[in-house]
């Protein structure tokens, strides 16, 4: 905390993301005012949410399913343009376009019980909000996820999360591990193969490639896959998990040149690679892990809301354990799809718990 006092405002939305943007979209649209009842607060340095620090070599034609924001269609990108640059510009547009008053670069500590039934939200820059209710779109961008493996402070080259992925050019000549069967685990291992002296690729399950565009049937059916983990108070998996990989024709071309054979996961991190326990080992210059990422929540921990199983169940947006609270971007919702039909819901939910309980009643 610091000296800038507490505000009092109705709704604080904390991320400007896709789905903070959704929120902040349909609370305007409820009739409530941005700075005066409710308030934006983004830790990002500018406009674009996770998007402005993915790598130069995600040009916007490679993005996997990308869906406009309510209200403002994207239109006219250039396909070879890198998606930093085209969603951080249209993101950038939409704020301005719906006035949202965005604050930036603000970091929320906490957020705990308030006094008279509000949250206090705590903030680097701003001090205090007591708010009414919250919209939590936090996303994971800020929590790589690195799996442990034995042997791995042992490993004597360079080990790389997607997170930090400098693009192609960082790998020439080199020897690489890719790990991770997702979409950036396939692209970064694509990109990889046409510099890299060598690239091996490994996945705890056999990947699956899909058939056909990413449709909003398509993101509905995965969203749908992932709310039941949710509903049981368990730590969600990413929507993309399972809708499987796309098969386009880079893709196509990529299995034809053997790139994308994948091996099983091997058991322990060697001073020069990765081995198995079969005997197998592979020699490695870098180990890159495309290994994901999870939900930024730890603000949330004085409020107690996680489960036994670990995650924060949800109804609907809401969190079981508080209903001030709704997460959007998270778990079933971490889609650009199912962020704006959160920010929908969950700003429908909040409209009718402030008219249930209106301020000095």
């Amino acid at each position: 905390m610091n000296d800038f006092g507490v505000r009092d405002v109705d709704v604080v939305v904390i991320g400007a993301g896709q789905a903070g943007l959704s929120g902040a979209y349909h609370l305007r649209r409820a009739g409530l005012e941005p700075d005066r009842d409710f308030v934006v607060l983004d830790h990002a340095p500018r406009p674009g949410g996770a998007w402005q620090f993915r790598w130069p070599s995600l040009t916007y034609a490679k993005v996997h399913g990308m869906h406009a924001l309510p209200g403002m269609e994207l239109t006219g990108a250039a396909a070879d343009r890198p998606s930093s640059e085209v969603i951080g510009g249209y993101f950038g547009a939409y704020e301005d376009a719906f006035d949202l008053r965005v604050h930036r670069p603000v970091d929320v500590g906490a957020v705990r019980e308030g006094e008279g039934g509000r949250l206090l939200v705590e903030t680097s820059s701003e001090g205090g909000y007591a708010t009414r209710a919250l919209i939590n779109a936090t996303g994971t961008w800020d929590r790589p996820f690195w799996p442990r493996y034995p042997g791995q402070e042992t490993f004597r080259g360079r080990q790389v999360h997607t997170a930090n992925y400098p693009g192609p050019g960082a790998f020439a000549g080199q020897r690489v591990v890719v790990v991770g069967g997702g979409a950036s685990g396939t692209q970064h291992l694509m990109e990889i193969a046409e510099v890299a002296a060598d690239t091996t690729w490994v996945t705890r399950r056999p990947p699956v490639f899909r058939e056909g565009p990413f449709d909003e049937e398509a993101g509905r059916e995965a969203v749908a896959m992932v709310e039941e983990r949710v509903r049981l108070g368990l730590p969600p998996r990413s929507v993309v998990s399972v809708t499987g990989l796309p098969l386009n024709d880079a893709v196509r071309a990529a299995r034809a040149k053997g790139v994308l054979d994948r091996v099983a996961m091997f058991d322990r991190i060697t001073e020069r690679g990765v081995a198995w326990n079969d005997g197998r080992t592979v020699e490695a210059d870098v180990i890159l892990w495309a290994t994901g990422f999870r939900p930024v929540v730890d603000h949330l921990a004085p409020l107690r809301l996680r489960e036994p199983g670990g995650g924060i169940r949800l109804e609907g947006t809401r969190a079981a354990r508080d209903e001030r609270v709704h997460l959007v971007g998270y778990g079933p919702s971490a889609s650009t799809i199912g962020a704006n039909r959160a920010g929908r819901a969950a700003v429908r939910e909040i409209k009718r718990l402030l008219d249930r309980n209106p301020v000095g009643v």
